[in-house]
């Protein structure tokens, strides 16, 4: 199975999933339909799947386009049918949903939106986290609130470690700023900003990126971690609270 990146609008990605045996190929979250057309032209192939995170415009604005060229079905969240435009296959959370020969395992991750899911290909190892986990960070929170957001990004965690994460933005160097800021003596953390630099300055995605590289680095999935509670004056307190000072300090960065 291949998946290819595909830039979108300023920073967004949107993900070709290419099955060179069962020759399905989906899309997720295609911000715009122009960059995806080209793309499947070029390589001739035919979408037949469109698979959407959440329902921002810039995870949905070329779905209705791409399903009228190619007669696609539209993938979100149950809870969202009302929001995702042209849905047909509306999931709940925990089942599963089969794409060619992959299981397809639905996992419901609100925080960013309510409504937001990742879609983790179980056998591949590969997750699609959307606006929720990015690599060395998380999304805003903005129809939820900080727990939930908290619960989404530890159910994430709990993916086997070698699991590849496809999110929704290139905004792994500035999160990586970020990091350094408050986790400067992260020795993994310095060796992935070092990566990090020499993909940007190539204008090479730095996605995917690794969860096993993200539990070591990534600061919002460190909150449960005694080192760095201590380096945020916050020795002892319940990793909540740890967490909502972090993506607040985030929020103002």
């Amino acid at each position: 199975m291949q998946v290819i990146p595909i830039p979108c609008l300023v920073d967004n990605y949107a993900y070709i999933i290419n099955d060179n045996i069962s020759k399905a190929v989906a899309v997720v979250d295609p911000s715009e339909a122009s960059p995806v057309i080209d793309f499947l032209k070029k390589q001739n192939l035919k979408l037949d799947y469109i698979l959407n995170t959440h329902h921002h415009y810039d995870h949905i604005g070329g779905n209705i386009e791409l399903k009228k060229l190619y007669n696609a079905k539209v993938i979100g969240f149950a809870g969202d049918k009302n929001r995702i435009p042209g849905i047909d296959i509306a999931l709940e959370d925990n089942v599963k949903w089969t794409f060619g020969k992959s299981s397809v395992k639905i996992l419901h991750i609100p925080g960013h939106t309510l409504g937001h899911i990742c879609f983790f290909f179980e056998n591949e190892q590969i997750a699609f986290t959307g606006d929720t986990l990015f690599s060395l960070g998380c999304g805003r929170i903005f129809e939820g609130d900080h727990k939930q957001m908290l619960t989404s990004l530890n159910k994430i965690k709990k993916l086997p470690r070698d699991t590849k994460i496809y999110c929704g933005h290139e905004y792994t160097y500035k999160n990586a700023e970020f990091c350094m800021k408050y986790d400067s003596d992260n020795i993994d953390l310095k060796k992935k900003f070092e990566k990090i630099k020499k993909l940007r300055s190539n204008n090479l995605p730095t996605l995917p990126t690794i969860l096993e590289e993200e539990l070591k680095s990534n600061i919002f999935l460190r909150c449960d971690q005694n080192d760095l509670k201590i380096k945020l004056n916050m020795k002892n307190q319940e990793d909540f609270k740890v967490f909502k000072k972090v993506r607040d300090l985030k929020d103002s960065f």
